[in-house]
Parts: structure tokens; C-alpha cells; sequence
């Protein structure tokens, strides 16, 4: 592999694509033009159809040779400038001040069919100047992993980056096993992140840190720029955006695992989905990733996970917010402060709209939630149930429970507010992606059969409804499951 650094010396073809570089152009300072590694033997495994058609793509242009070329990086169509870009990031407390794309290339930035600029972002496609000594590569499964759990979190209305397909590349990796390689073509409103911000704001360059910051307005919080002080807005944009984006992961009771501020977009979308996971009976202590051995990143511990990675962007946006550090501190102090407020509404509401009900009882659901936690019950069959409930069925709730007197006790003071099973119906999701049937998935197509990943996805794309013939899919882990550990997959 060699560095490119410029158009001229990428391989070019002649996809008719029209596609941008607006971030290397805009911010060279943070972009490393770099060329994708050949693929030996290129074989397309899931192509997301319905996401291509959004983008104004042609899907079966991609199923064909010059297509998959363009999902591996190694034919560019013209006008695209592929780079990798920099950023820095706390990675459990810890700050490394030069991280960046180390196995990714940002191919460039198209427009959808809505007029909306979106990056198309590379995952597996080589070494790069940010590399640290990784090989640059990607395995089937944690890639295709992306695809289903991003598939499922845009079916259940949590922003979130989007896999537009996964190629095997004929290439073999060495993990703790010697797996098949892949490259995932991710899609996004961007790859800003607060670690973005960190890494400019590191040099001490307060003008290109200004062009980063506007960048981002612009490409995400355009009314921050008409406000008298723009950059505190948008500061307080994402405070918003993070706040109500954990709200919806808790929710849905899911789990980053890995909730460092590389991983913290400025758009409010969800990224990188490396040792996720659905919890599957409620329990605030429930860590999956394998490297998080202290429970950092812990499903109960998210909320504050992310107020901490926003302090960390207001640390980094410091320059911008005053000419006196002292004065900028206490701004970047009290627009912080909103941080909790807005979780606590965006949570709340949602919570209500689990119940059924139109406003928040906080008495109410913390008692559920004791129930749950002391009955192992289950947090997506739970909720669900509780709509039969709600329809004067009460024997599937009940069936969860060893407290029968204290679930019957609550469910008669919740009935008697009139909960909405129509509002819960569309609210408490009947699939997600359980990471049993992830994990049954994943095994079969590293082993050569992607079927079973294409069904999931079928299934949890339509998460909401209950469909004859897909009872397995609503079922919880079977007891010989054991304890679910994850992997980042690098």
C-alpha cells in the first residue's frame, strides 16, 4: 500500500457518482489523503438496498465490479479525495492525543435524495498514518455486527450512522483466531467527534479550532450561527443532541460499551458499534465489552458517561467561548448544566410513552423498574407485555414475575390512569437484535452462510410489529447462553 496524495495517483473509473470532499478540503489540517489496500478477492456479503436508494444509488450498479470497488475504496469516482481523518479522544479516562482513522477512509460526502449531505466512511480498508501499529483490518462479523445493530437502532428511531454494505475481501486476519476479512461502508451525517475537537484543540490553533467549529455549525447546527454567541450554542446543540440521543439508547436498553469521546459524534448519532449489546433482564450494572473490566460504561452508567465527554468538548471549545479563560469556564459550566435537565425530560417522556401514558409518574416507573430488577424480568418482553395488560390481559405480565402481590399492586394503580396499549404498541418493541440470534448470525456468516443475517435484519427492521412464523425472535436467551462477553473487534 501506498500514501495518495493526490487524485492523479487513485485509481479512478468511471462510476457516475457525484460525490464531494468537503471536509478535506475545508480542514486539510485534520485529513491524510490515503488509498484503501487491494482486496484479493472481493465478494459482496449484505448490500442495504433501501439505504441505497435513499442515497440516490443504483443498487445493482454497486453489485457490479466498479461498485464494488467503490465499497472497498479501491476505485474512487472522480471528485472524491479519500482520506483518514484525525481526532484525539479519552479512551476509558484516559487521553490519547492522536488516535484518528486507523483503519477507516472517509471516501467522501454525497447528497441524498432529501438534499442531505452524508459522509461515506470506510471501516477495515488498511493501514493508515493512524494506525499505531494495528494492521488496519476487519473481520466479517464485527462488521456485519454494525449492519444489523445500526439497522435495528434506525428501525427504532435512534439516530445512528448506517451500514450501506459489507464486502469480504478475500483476506485473512489474525484476531484471537485467524478470521475473514471485510470492509463495512458506513454512512453518516458526518464523522465529527468530540475527539475532533480535541485533537485541534491540542495544537493550540485557535483559528483552525474556529474553522472546525464552524464546519460543524454549518454542517449540523446551522441556527447556531445566527445566534449572539454561536459557539456557545453550539456547544449547547450537542449537549441537546447527546442528551437526548442517551435518553433513547436507555430506553431501548441499549449499550455502547465503549463510550469514549472518539465515539461521541457532533451530530447526535450513534457510532461505532463495536462490544454493544441489548441488556437482557434490567440491571444498571450490565457491562458486555470485554475491555471495560471496571464497568465504566455500564447501561446505567451512560448518562454520565457522556456528561463527562461533554465537559471534555467544552474544555476543547474553551478558545471560542471567551477571550477570558475564567469567563469562558463559567459558560461552558452553565450550558453544561443543561445536560441533565434535557435527559431527565427526553428519558422521562419516553418512559411515559412506555407506560402508555401522556406524563411522566418518576414514582411510579422506579417501582416497575425495582420490580423488574428483583424478578430478572426481561426489559423488552417486559414492557411489551404490559400493553396486553393494558387491554385487561394481565396473565403475561404476571408470568414474569416472582413478586406476584407487588407487580398486581402496581399494574392495578397504573390501569387505573388509563395507559394507551396503541401508544405502547408503537413505543415497546417486540424484536431487537438479541444477542443470542446477533451471535447465531455473526458465527454462520463468518463461516461462510450470511442467510441468517439478512433474516435478522429483516426482522428487526420492523421492530414493532408482531408477525406469525417469528416467535424464536421475540424469545429471550436460552439458559445454556451464559454470560454475553463482546469484542471491539481491532
Amino acid at each position: 500500500m501506498r500514501p495518495a496524495t493526490t487524485l492523479d495517483e487513485m485509481t479512478t473509473t468511471p462510476v457516475t457518482l457525484p460525490i464531494g470532499n468537503h471536509f478535506a478540503s475545508e480542514l486539510p489540517e485534520l485529513a491524510v489523503p490515503w488509498q484503501a489496500d487491494e482486496t484479493p478477492d472481493p465478494r459482496l456479503l449484505v448490500l442495504n438496498d433501501v439505504l441505497a436508494s435513499e442515497l440516490g444509488l443504483d443498487a445493482d450498479a454497486l453489485r457490479g465490479p466498479d461498485g464494488l470497488g467503490l465499497l472497498t475504496g479501491t476505485m474512487v469516482p472522480p471528485g472524491a479525495t479519500p482520506v483518514a481523518q484525525g481526532y484525539a479522544g479519552h479512551q476509558f479516562g484516559g487521553y490519547a492525543p492522536r488516535l484518528g482513522d486507523g483503519r477507516a477512509l472517509l471516501i467522501g460526502e454525497l447528497t441524498d435524495r432529501e438534499g442531505r449531505l452524508r459522509d461515506l466512511h470506510l471501516k477495515g480498508s488498511g493501514r493508515t498514518p493512524f494506525s499505531r501499529g494495528g494492521d488496519g483490518l476487519a473481520a466479517v462479523g464485527p462488521m456485519l455486527r454494525e449492519y444489523v445493530v445500526s439497522e435495528a437502532m434506525h428501525a427504532l428511531g435512534v439516530p445512528t450512522t448506517r451500514a450501506l454494505a459489507v464486502v469480504a475481501t478475500g483476506r485473512d486476519v489474525q484476531r484471537e483466531t485467524v478470521l475473514p476479512g471485510a470492509v463495512l461502508a458506513r454512512v453518516a451525517s458526518s464523522h465529527l467527534r468530540v475527539g475532533s475537537f480535541q485533537y485541534v484543540a491540542a495544537s493550540g490553533d485557535v483559528e483552525l479550532l474556529r474553522r472546525l467549529a464552524d464546519h460543524a455549525i454549518a454542517r449540523h447546527h446551522p441556527a447556531a450561527a445566527g445566534a449572539e454567541h454561536p459557539y456557545r450554542a453550539l456547544f449547547e446543540a450537542v449537549v441537546a443532541a447527546q442528551a437526548d440521543l442517551v435518553a433513547r439508547w436507555m430506553l431501548v436498553g441499549f449499550v455502547h460499551g465503549v463510550m469514549n469521546t472518539d465515539n461521541m459524534t457532533i451530530s447526535g448519532e450513534t457510532i461505532d458499534y463495536g462490544p454493544c449489546a441489548f441488556i437482557e433482564t434490567y440491571d444498571p450494572g450490565a457491562v458486555f465489552s470485554s475491555i471495560d473490566t471496571g464497568g465504566r460504561y455500564a447501561y446505567g452508567n451512560q448518562p454520565a458517561a457522556a456528561e463527562w465527554n461533554l465537559a471534555r468538548f467544552a474544555e476543547a471549545l474553551l478558545p471560542l467561548l471567551a477571550d477570558d479563560q475564567e469567563r469562558a469556564v463559567e459558560l461552558a459550566v452553565e450550558s453544561l448544566g443543561m445536560f441533565r435537565t434535557r435527559y431527565a425530560a427526553s428519558y422521562s417522556a419516553g418512559f411515559a410513552a412506555k407506560l402508555g401514558l401522556t406524563a411522566a409518574d418518576a414514582a411510579l416507573g422506579d417501582e416497575l423498574l425495582g420490580l423488574f430488577h428483583a424478578s430478572h424480568v426481561g426489559w423488552t418482553g417486559g414492557f411489551r407485555a404490559l400493553s396486553s395488560a393494558a387491554r385487561g390481559d394481565t396473565a403475561p405480565v404476571r408470568d414474569l414475575f416472582i413478586d406476584l402481590a407487588g407487580i398486581d399492586d402496581w399494574l392495578s394503580r397504573w390501569r387505573a390512569l388509563d395507559p394507551d396499549p396503541a401508544l405502547m404498541d408503537r413505543t415497546n418493541p417486540v424484536h431487537i437484535p438479541r444477542n443470542h440470534l446477533v451471535e447465531e448470525a455473526l458465527d454462520a456468516a463468518t463461516a461462510g452462510e450470511p442467510d441468517l443475517v439478512e433474516q435478522l435484519v429483516d426482522v428487526v427492521r420492523r421492530p414493532f410489529e408482531q408477525r406469525p412464523g417469528l416467535e424464536r425472535y421475540a424469545a429471550p436467551a436460552p439458559q445454556d447462553f451464559g454470560r454475553y462477553i463482546t469484542y471491539c473487534g481491532t
